[in-house]
C-alpha cells in the first residue's frame, strides 16, 4: 500500500502538490550544493589533520572524528538526492531510493547526537571528576562511539521494518518519516524518538556542560588549574608547542575553526503536532 501510494507521488504531481514553487526549489537546490561542497571538503580536512598529526590521535578525538564522519555521509549522500529533487521539482529517485534517503539521514543524524553526547560525557569527567576520567579506557571510548553508531541504526531501520514508515514529505524533494498517515504506529515512533533521541540527551548535555562550567569557573577563581586532568595537561602542553611551531599551529587552527555542528535532516519534533502542510511550511522538516 505505502509502495504504491509513494510510486504514485514519485512518477507524477501529488494531490496536494509541492508545498514550494519551482523557483523556491531551485534556492533550496542551489543551497545544498554549496553547502554540501563546503561540509564535504571542510570535513576531509579535518580528516586529514587527525591522519598527518599523530598527537591528536586520542581516544577524546575519535569521538570528533567519528562526528565529521557523520557530516561527511549527509552531505555526500542527503543532500545530493536532495538537490537534484529540488531542480526536478518533486522526489526522483522512487520508492527504493525514499527509503535509502530518509533512512541514511536518520542514522547520520542520531549518530550524530549520540556522539554529542558523548562528548559531554567526556568533558564532564575529564573535567569535573579528573580521577574517574583518567580510568576511561580506550575500549570505553570505543564502546561509547559505537554504541551512538548502533543507536542511530536502530532507529533508522524501524521505519523500514513497520514502525512508522519513510515518505516524501510535503515538498516533494525530500523523504522523511510519513507524518501524514498520523496513526498509532507513527505516533509512538515520533514520541519514542523525542524521548530517547532528543530529551534524554539534551538532558544529560546540559547537566554535563552546567557542571563543567562550575567547575572552570572554582578553577579559574581559585587559580588551581593545576589539579585538572592529565589530558588537560596534555592539551596545555600542546598549545605550548604551538607557539614553537607555527606551521603545525596553522593547520591545527583549521582544523577546529572548519569543525562545525552537524547539518542533518532528521525527522522533526513539529512533525509529531498535526499542521497543514500548504499553511505551514514547518510541516515539511526543512526550515
Amino acid at each position: 500500500m505505502l509502495r504504491n501510494n509513494l510510486g504514485n507521488s514519485s512518477d507524477s504531481k501529488n494531490e496536494d502538490g509541492s508545498v514550494f514553487s519551482q523557483t523556491e526549489h531551485n534556492i533550496v537546490a542551489t543551497y545544498l550544493i554549496m553547502a554540501g561542497i563546503i561540509s564535504i571538503l571542510s570535513n576531509i580536512i579535518v580528516l586529514g589533520i587527525f591522519i598527518k598529526y599523530k598527537e591528536l590521535r586520542t581516544p577524546t578525538n575519535a569521538i570528533i572524528i567519528n562526528l565529521a564522519v557523520t557530516d561527511i555521509g549527509v552531505s555526500s549522500i542527503g543532500y545530493p538526492m536532495s538537490a537534484a529533487s529540488d531542480l526536478y521539482g518533486r522526489w526522483k529517485f522512487g520508492y527504493a531510493g525514499c527509503q535509502i534517503y530518509a533512512g541514511l539521514n536518520i542514522f547520520f543524524g542520531m549518530a550524530s547526537i549520540g556522539l554529542l553526547t558523548v562528548v559531554a560525557v567526556d568533558r564532564y569527567l575529564t573535567i569535573c571528576h579528573p580521577d574517574a576520567g583518567r580510568r576511561v579506557t580506550t575500549s570505553a571510548y570505543t564502546s561509547m562511539i559505537l554504541g551512538a553508531w548502533v543507536n542511530g541504526l536502530i532507529w533508522a531501520l524501524m521505519p523500514v521494518t513497520g514502525w512508522a514508515g519513510y515518505a516524501p514529505d510535503p515538498t516533494g524533494a525530500t523523504c522523511t518519516i510519513n507524518w501524514r498517515k498520523n496513526d498509532a504506529s507513527f505516533v509512538s515512533y515520533t514520541m519514542a524518538v523525542v524521548v530517547i533521541n532528543f530529551i534524554v540527551p539534551l538532558t544529560v548535555m546540559f547537566y554535563c556542560y552546567s557542571h563543567v562550567t562550575r567547575s572552570m569557573k572554582r578553577h579559574t577563581a581559585g587559580n588551581c588549574t593545576q589539579s585538572l586532568s592529565r589530558d588537560w595537561s596534555d592539551q596545555v602542553d600542546v598549545t605550548k608547542v604551538r607557539h614553537r611551531n607555527p606551521q603545525k599551529l596553522g593547520f591545527r587552527r583549521a582544523m577546529f575553526a572548519m569543525f562545525k555542528c552537524q547539518a542533518y535532516q532528521a525527522m522533526p519534533v513539529t512533525s509529531a503536532l498535526p499542521m497543514d502542510a500548504p499553511q505551514n511550511p514547518l510541516a515539511s522538516g526543512r526550515i
